[in-house]
């Protein structure tokens, strides 16, 4: 079934290459396919599986979903994909246009979510960081964005002075929308000689 599934995935990717580079990593006991980080498909026991949105819905109409069902902590999950079936993997443009509604849906509600969403959410925001910003009074994005990254590392360096710069580069990607590796030469440098010095002036 694993093989099947690899299968299908690599034909997939093939499939529908015009969208961007598709990228796969194993997810609730099937694999998640997606686009920039954008998850939008799913491939299990050898089936590929759209993300149902609203402009799938006329298609919906005289083709009746058969949604993903996957095992989560011993129960049975049913997830919000649909399978497509063999008339549909024959006709190649309509299989393009409905995965790129798929994706163009999943990245609108990525989009509300950073903006209004959880700090979670975010790039770089682990579940124990959220927690840690909660605790300093940063509850939002909004917040984070509005008082930066260096002035949010000073709040959680008086909770937690263990912290350590690359926590600061976490914060400053997290605004920028990027993973902290990502981060401009520039700035990050320019970040790590500021967090030296309060250090060093903390020490002193």
């Amino acid at each position: 079934m694993k093989k099947l599934s690899y299968q299908r995935i690599y034909e997939s990717e093939e499939c529908l290459s015009p969208l961007g580079k598709i990228r796969h990593r194993a997810l609730f006991g099937g694999y998640s396919l997606s686009v920039d980080d954008t998850v939008f498909a799913m491939v299990a026991e050898g089936e590929l599986y759209l993300r149902v949105c609203e402009e799938s819905a006329t298609y919906h109409v005289t083709h009746p979903p058969t949604l993903l069902t996957l095992s989560k902590r011993g129960r049975r999950v049913s997830l919000n994909y649909y399978r497509v079936d063999d008339d549909l993997w024959l006709n190649r443009p309509l299989l393009l246009q409905l995965s790129k509604q798929s994706l163009g849906e999943a990245l609108q509600e990525k989009r509300r979510r950073r903006g209004t969403g959880r700090l979670k959410d975010l790039p770089n925001i682990s579940f124990q960081l959220e927690m840690l910003l909660h605790e300093s009074g940063v509850k939002d994005p909004q917040t984070l964005r509005a008082l930066g990254s260096a002035t949010v590392w000073f709040r959680l360096r008086r909770l937690r002075k263990d912290l350590n710069v690359s926590v600061l580069f976490a914060l400053e990607g997290a605004i920028l929308g990027l993973h902290a590796a990502a981060i401009p030469h520039q700035r990050r440098q320019h970040l790590q000689e500021w967090a030296e010095m309060l250090t060093q002036e903390k020490r002193g």
